[in-house]
């Protein structure tokens, strides 16, 4: 890696969807772009960056493993600079009966909603303390608010997610750090949505499923905003999404 003089948006969970596009919009305004997954391709991210004029680094890493999200944290700080915005955007979304909802699937599903958005948090936390600034935001879910049939590993994770960025919250925003939470209602445009809830995303018809872009420009706004008046938790549902 190499210093930059470009503030730093670090997103962990850079998906082909709403993370990609988090990372655009960000990317837009001139910053340097930190992407990480667990797996999967970042070469296509890193490409629309640098389209847009601005670079990326983009890495592997588990954001369940503490070592692994230490390691990371240090290192950007480090080598690149300063975080300037971290979007924690890790899924987790299955549906399993409870009764086919194993231990070590409940588990796999908080670790990603719960444990790697505290270790993140808590990571970042440390580095812009020091600042007394920076903004942290947390990507929720309609599971953050309610339980649904075949979806409880999920609800808990979520809602464990939602009750820990409304505690930094509290203890961080005096200590002038932005976080805010921010809870998806409906279903975002992906091919693995559309393939996992097909009889549901094909109901939902024109302007009833949410735009990736669109949405990303929820985190850029919340990043902006003065924090005389922050937000803490914004939903964010299509027209004809029920509530």
């Amino acid at each position: 890696m190499t210093a930059t003089s470009r503030p730093i948006a670090l997103i962990i969970g850079a998906g082909d969807h709403l993370g990609s596009a988090i990372a655009r919009r960000f990317a837009a305004e001139g910053f340097h772009i930190v992407a990480t997954r667990r797996r999967g391709d970042l070469n296509t991210l890193v490409n629309d960056v640098r389209a847009l004029g601005s670079d990326a680094t983009a890495l592997h890493s588990d954001a369940r493993d503490e070592q692994q999200v230490t390691e990371l944290i240090e290192q950007v700080e480090a080598e690149l600079g300063p975080i300037s915005a971290a979007i924690f955007n890790v899924g987790g979304n299955v549906r399993f009966s409870l009764t086919e909802t194993t231990t070590r699937v409940y588990r796999k599903v908080w670790e990603m909603c719960a444990l790697a958005g505290f270790l993140v948090g808590r990571e970042v936390a440390k580095k812009m303390i020091a600042r007394q600034q920076g903004t942290i935001l947390f990507t929720g879910a309609s599971a953050s608010l309610r339980g649904n049939s075949g979806f409880a590993a999920f609800a808990g994770g979520k809602h464990a997610l939602k009750a820990l960025a409304e505690s930094m919250a509290r203890e961080l925003g005096p200590q002038g750090i932005h976080v805010a939470h921010i809870i998806v209602d409906g279903l975002i445009e992906n091919d693995r949505t559309a393939e996992f809830l097909p009889d549901l995303y094909a109901s939902k018809g024109a302007d009833g499923i949410i735009q990736p872009d669109a949405l990303a420009e929820v985190y850029w706004q919340l990043h902006n905003q003065p924090r005389s008046a922050w937000t803490f938790e914004q939903d964010v549902r299509p027209f004809a999404e029920p509530w």
